[in-house]
């Protein structure tokens, strides 16, 4: 018994061999991955079939208890029996494939030891038949492949080999010949099989894992380059924003080319082919037309398929990806490879996944653009709500002083010119300079005062250096505004200060009077919503902190502050960084 323990162990060493060599060809491993495919799992029954043939060949024969062991065995005689690790070829196949899988291996594995011969032929084929239809099933049964348990695995497989002995002591004739072959084969048999068994599935299972290691590398690699390419993206599809990106995919994936297009045209091309693929230039291909009209993933194979109009295009295949956004197709990703070997199972996943990542950037970079869109509205409709009186008022006051000043009159309608001009950029522009809202400011007291010479002065302390600053328009004139008509008394002259100053890393507004300040109830409300009050109704101080929150966000700040009968100040502070500012930038601002 212990003598058949080396030469068992130098068969099964034969299989494991075969084995190592089978994973690491690609062939096999995309066999394992795609078992699915009728293609695949016949593939697979052939191959842990053969494994059985060549166990059987391989076996130890055994006569009358003499244990012979030769290279090759083609026939058995009659009284003989062999002793060989056809069982554990058959259990692997039959719980990796599931039944379909175990009763083919147990077939052709069974079948070719019944050809064989000898007296325990018809229960070794009987008995390896039913372990394949036995592992096959269990294997669905307890998920054995998924569970990757291997414990579980080399019980079946020592489990289906003293099975195998119990059916020879049943059916082989005679059976004091069986009893004695079963002690001299059984325990190293069981033994050598349950060890090839486990080597076996260790070696499958590092297919497995190294598929999930690469599926991981993947995964982290899709989201690095759709991270860097993120910023681009989000621009959305344009020449510079798809060339910054191509180069960036190209330089992460194995492709020779990156190309991106729009509906109508080549929006990028980087890498091989550069010279005819070129970007703003109609569609090079008709593949790219093919994605763009039916939406869905195209790989050619050969530069025939890629249908490319120069005849000497080093390209000669590639991966066409539709960039979706909203389930229209938007434009497409290209990936080509000048040598179709490139473009396999790792590429066309990695392409894959960047190009559903892609298309949720376009879809983010659209909602991000709609999103701008109502902003600007909002703002626009709320910057529309000029006092309806304040035109009226400044026509009679115009029209009386025409009578007797002419040249006041004259003024005063340059300066109703200069508000309404302002008025109308305000409502076109996020941004102006500090210089044109303190010019709008002036335009608005120089009427004001004309009406109600000596109810108010009006001071200012402004940081030159702070002039060209983009400030969001009629953010001070309103304050302005709102000081003059309900700040004073018209028993009482008061005081308006307006000071701009820089403090550490922004720009401090201030707005300053001494009027009779707000209750501390209406503090509350103010520039948090509108109110209900005979002294107003507070939109322009909503409007204003809504503005400055919808374009600067947590960098900014609106602060009101007042003490009955004493005034109120309103704060404000803007950031600085970014700020393209000077009287450079004024300039450039104006001249288009």
């Amino acid at each position: 018994m212990f003598a058949l323990l080396p030469l068992m162990l130098e068969r099964v060493g034969i299989l494991i061999i075969v084995a190592f060599i089978l994973s690491r060809m690609k062939s096999f491993r995309q066999v394992l991955h795609n078992e699915r495919g009728i293609a695949a799992k016949v593939t697979i029954m052939a191959i842990f079939g053969a494994f059985g043939v060549i166990s059987n060949y391989t076996g130890v024969e055994i006569g009358h208890g003499m244990i012979t062991s030769q290279n090759w065995l083609t026939d058995v005689d009659t009284a003989g029996a062999i002793a060989n690790t056809r069982i554990m070829g058959v259990v692997i196949g039959g719980l990796l494939g599931g039944p379909m899988i175990g009763i083919g291996v147990g077939l052709i594995a069974g079948l070719h030891r019944l050809s064989l011969g000898g007296f325990t032929a018809v229960a070794c084929a009987v008995s390896t038949i039913f372990a394949g239809v036995v592992t096959g099933f269990l294997s669905k049964r307890f998920k054995i492949k998924e569970s990757r348990s291997t414990s579980k695995a080399v019980i079946m497989g020592i489990l289906m080999e003293c099975l195998q002995m119990g059916i020879i002591l049943l059916i082989a004739n005679p059976f004091d010949e069986a009893l004695n072959l079963v002690k001299l084969i059984a325990f190293p048999m069981v033994a050598i099989n349950g060890f090839g068994t486990l080597i076996f599935l260790l070696i499958i299972q590092d297919i497995f894992k190294e598929q999930e290691r690469t599926r991981a590398l993947e995964t982290h690699k899709a989201l690095y380059i759709a991270n860097q390419t993120l910023p681009f993206f989000r621009q959305g599809l344009n020449p510079d924003s798809c060339t910054k990106a191509a180069e960036i995919i190209l330089k992460c994936t194995g492709a020779d080319a990156i190309a991106i297009t729009n509906q109508e045209q080549v929006l990028a091309h980087v890498g091989a082919a550069a010279d005819h693929h070129l970007p703003s230039g109609t569609m090079a291909t008709e593949l790219t037309k093919k994605v763009l009209e039916h939406g869905k993933i195209s790989i050619a194979k050969t530069p025939k398929e890629i249908q490319c109009f120069n005849p000497h295009c080093p390209l000669e295949a590639a991966i066409v990806l539709p960039l979706k956004v909203y389930d229209k197709t938007a434009g497409t990703l290209k990936l080509y490879f000048t040598n179709f070997s490139k473009l396999d199972r790792v590429e066309r996943e990695l392409a894959e996944g960047l190009g559903k990542l892609f298309s949720v950037q376009l879809e983010m970079a659209e909602l991000e653009q709609q999103s701008r869109l109502l902003k600007d509205a909002e703002i626009k409709a709320l910057q529309a709500q000029v006092h309806p009186h304040f035109l009226f008022n400044a026509i009679n006051t115009i029209s009386s002083l025409i009578r007797h000043d002419a040249d006041q009159a004259r003024k005063l309608l340059l300066q109703l010119s200069v508000f309404f001009r302002s008025n109308l950029q305000g409502a076109r522009q996020r941004l102006i300079p500090l210089e044109k809202e303190l010019g709008h400011v002036e335009a608005y007291l120089s009427i004001e005062q004309a009406r109600f010479p000596g109810r108010y002065e009006v001071e200012f302390d402004i940081d030159a250096s702070l002039e060209g600053v983009l400030v969001p328009p009629f953010t001070l004139q309103p304050l302005v505004e709102n000081a003059i008509r309900y700040a004073f008394s018209k028993a009482k002259a008061g005081t308006v200060q307006v000071r701009a100053f820089l403090e550490e890393e922004g720009m401090v507004l201030v707005t300053e009077d001494n009027g009779k300040g707000i209750s501390p109830a209406m503090l509350e409300v103010l520039g948090n919503q509108t109110v209900d009050s005979t002294d107003g109704t507070g939109t322009a101080l909503w409007n204003i902190k809504k503005r400055i929150e919808q374009i600067y966000g947590p960098h900014a700040s609106f602060q009101i502050d007042s003490i009955l009968d004493k005034g109120t100040r309103v704060v404000i502070k803007l950031p600085l960084t970014g700020q393209k500012w000077g009287e450079e930038s004024v300039k450039s601002i104006y001249r288009g």
